[in-house]
C-alpha cells in the first residue's frame, strides 16, 4: 500500500482529509491502546527486546533488531530473534533454517536475520519465546536474550526493553492515527512504552524531526542511519538497474548513488512484491539493452529465483549508531 500524501502534511497544518477522517482515527487509536490495558502480561525468564514502529511503515526495524543483535554479540551476549509467521507456511513455532528454508516457508526478514543470530518464525509470540528457550539450537550456546519484532503487535510476553525506530525524514507524519494518518497508536500512549527511541537518517533530516516533535520524544533517543557495508565493491562509475522491493526504496538508490553508482534505472516495486522469474526477465532485459548491472537489497536477494542469484549483486547497508553509550546504559539497567 502506498500512504497518502495527506499523512505526512505538518502536524499543525492537517490537509482537509485528515481532519475530516480525524475522528476515526480517534477511534482507532483509543481501541488500540485500550487493548494494550486489557492484555495480562507474561514475562520470561531471560531479557525480551521489542523493536517495533508507531507507525504503517516498517522500514528499518529489521536493520535495527539485527544491529542489536551486533552489539548484544559483541557484549558477550547470545540472542535469539523471534518474528511473526506473517506468511510463513506454519503458524506454530519454527527455527529458521537458512539452509533449507525460504522466503516463502518462513518471510524473508527472518530468513535473512538467521545469517546474524538464530531466528525463529510463530504466529504467537509467547508461544515463540516459550519455543525459543524450551529448544536452543544444539550448535550454539543457550539463548539468554531475546530480540522480538514490532509486527507483534500486543504486549505479551512483557518487553524489558521497548524500543521504538523511527524514520526521520518521515517522522510520525501529521501525528494522527489511521485513516487520518499513519500512526497505529497514539502518539502519546505509544511513546510513553519506549524505554528507547532509534531515528534513523541523515543530518539534515534528523535536525527537521527533533525540531518537530522534541516536546514529545522520550530522554534516551538515539541516533542512527544506514551506511553501505564495505564489502571491497567499488561502485563509482558502475552502471546499474537498482530494483527494490522494500519500505522506503528510494533510500537504498540514494545510496547507491552516493558511492557514485550510475544508475541509470530505479524501479521502486510493492513492499515484499514476488520476484517472479517473469519479473526478473524482463529486469534483466532492461538492464541488458541498458548496458547495466542488476542490483538489490538483502531483502530482496533472498527471495530471487534460483536461477537469478548469480546474476544479480547486492548493497548491503548496515545501521551505524552515532551514540551507543545511551544503548549500553540501557542494556546494563536490564542486566545484558
Amino acid at each position: 500500500m502506498t500512504p497518502p500524501a495527506f499523512w505526512f502534511t505538518a502536524p499543525d497544518a492537517p490537509a482537509w482529509c485528515a481532519r475530516l477522517l480525524s475522528p476515526v482515527g480517534q477511534v482507532y487509536g483509543w481501541m488500540a491502546a485500550r487493548r494494550m490495558t486489557q492484555i495480562q502480561e507474561w514475562r520470561a525468564p531471560v531479557p525480551v527486546i521489542g523493536v517495533y514502529c508507531l507507525s504503517m511503515s516498517t522500514a528499518g526495524v529489521t536493520a535495527t533488531t539485527q544491529a542489536l543483535a551486533l552489539h548484544l554479540q559483541a557484549r558477550g551476549r547470545v540472542p535469539g530473534f523471534l518474528f511473526r509467521a506473517q506468511g510463513a507456511r506454519s503458524a506454530e513455532p519454527m527455527a529458521v533454517d537458512p539452509r533449507n528454508h525460504t522466503p516463502t516457508d518462513v518471510g524473508d526478514e527472518a530468513l535473512l536475520s538467521a545469517a546474524f543470530a538464530p531466528a525463529w518464525t510463530a504466529e504467537d509470540a509467547t508461544l515463540g519465546v516459550r519455543a525459543i528457550l524450551e529448544k536452543p539450537p544444539t550448535d550454539t550456546k543457550s539463548i539468554d536474550c531475546i530480540l522480538v519484532d514490532g509486527a507483534f503487535r500486543n504486549i505479551r510476553p512483557a518487553r524489558d526493553l521497548s524500543v521504538i525506530v523511527a524514520d526521520a525524514v518521515l517522522g510520525f507524519g501529521n501525528g494522527r492515527c489511521v485513516p487520518a494518518g499513519p500512526l497505529l497508536w497514539p502518539l502519546a500512549q505509544g511513546l510513553a512504552r519506549a524505554d528507547l527511541l532509534v531515528s534513523i537518517g541523515p543530518d539534515a533530516a534528523q535536525q527537521a524531526f527533533f525540531h518537530t516533535w522534541r516536546d514529545r520524544l522520550p530522554a534516551r533517543t538515539i541516533r542512527a542511519r544506514m551506511e553501505p557495508l564495505q564489502t571491497g565493491m567499488n561502485w563509482r562509475g558502475a552502471r546499474v538497474l537498482a530494483f527494490a522491493s522494500i519500505d522506503l526504496p528510494e533510500r537504498f538508490f540514494a545510496a547507491l548513488a552516493d558511492l557514485g553508482a550510475d544508475l541509470r534505472r530505479a524501479e521502486a516495486l510493492d513492499a515484499h512484491q514476488p520476484l517472479t522469474p517473469a519479473l526478473m526477465t524482463r529486469l534483466e532485459r532492461e538492464a541488458q539493452m541498458l548496458g547495466a548491472q542488476l542490483v538489490t537489497t538483502e531483502q530482496d536477494a533472498v527471495r530471487l529465483p534460483p536461477a537469478f542469484r548469480y546474476k544479480v549483486l547486492t548493497l548491503p547497508l548496515r545501521l551505524q549508531i552515532a551514540d551507543p553509550a545511551v544503548l549500553n546504559a540501557a542494556l546494563d539497567r536490564i542486566g545484558l
